[in-house]
């Protein structure tokens, strides 16, 4: 097995290790520091971490199979797989702490909406555009052809990336909450306009079959 193969199979692994983190009540009632209202629970930092090493992974595997000529067919079937469980994963865990995360409440005294930093709608539509390039992506490669992934996409993974590790520790202050829901809203608007231009670039295919 090559060495990018084994960096996705980790990047593969890491996704249920982050579940079985999140999951367990007591990494989640004790905290890295508490004080005046900020706060991180051990399993936000221990995921974070996590996050971090994978997404490290992400570009090491490309970089490496590109660069020594190492491109294998389950590398390109897994290593985009491996990006949506890792980023889909992270977004669900923290949408689930939405109702469970407080944010520092004397600096949001009189703040007029609740402060949630991954909304179900942002989630879904990352989801839905996500379920979506892999459909198509399943029938071009039925054709067998391959649509690469533009710069806009790449673009887009880079930001969410970076949205989701300020997501992970959003409640150590507000401004950091405040940062991780603006990144949020523009990987929303990134990835909508990533999908729009990939179902262009694949509208010989699909309008093939209609």
């Amino acid at each position: 097995m090559t060495l990018p193969n084994k960096l996705t199979i980790g990047r593969i692994i890491a996704v249920p290790l982050m579940v079985t983190v999140a999951c367990i009540p007591a990494l989640n009632n004790h905290y890295i520091f508490h004080d005046s209202g900020c706060y991180l629970t051990i399993a936000n930092f221990v995921n974070l971490m996590i996050f971090i090493l994978a997404s490290i992974t992400d570009f090491l595997d490309g970089h490496i199979a590109r660069k020594y000529n190492l491109v294998t067919t389950f590398g390109k079937f897994a290593d985009p797989l491996a990006d949506k469980m890792l980023v889909l994963t992270s977004f669900l865990i923290l949408m689930v702490q939405n109702d469970l995360q407080h944010y520092p409440a004397s600096v949001l005294e009189g703040w007029p909406y609740h402060l949630t930093v991954t909304p179900l709608w942002a989630v879904a539509i990352i989801l839905i555009r996500e379920l979506m390039v892999s459909g198509v992506r399943l029938v071009a490669a039925q054709k067998g052809e391959v649509i690469a992934a533009g710069m806009s996409g790449k673009v887009k993974t880079f930001v969410t990336m970076i949205a989701l590790i300020f997501a992970f520790i959003a409640t150590v202050h507000v401004s950091i909450a405040i940062l991780a829901l603006v990144l949020v809203y523009v990987s929303v608007i990134l990835t909508i306009y990533s999908g729009i231009v990939y179902l262009k670039n694949a509208k010989d295919i699909l309008l093939e079959s209609v």
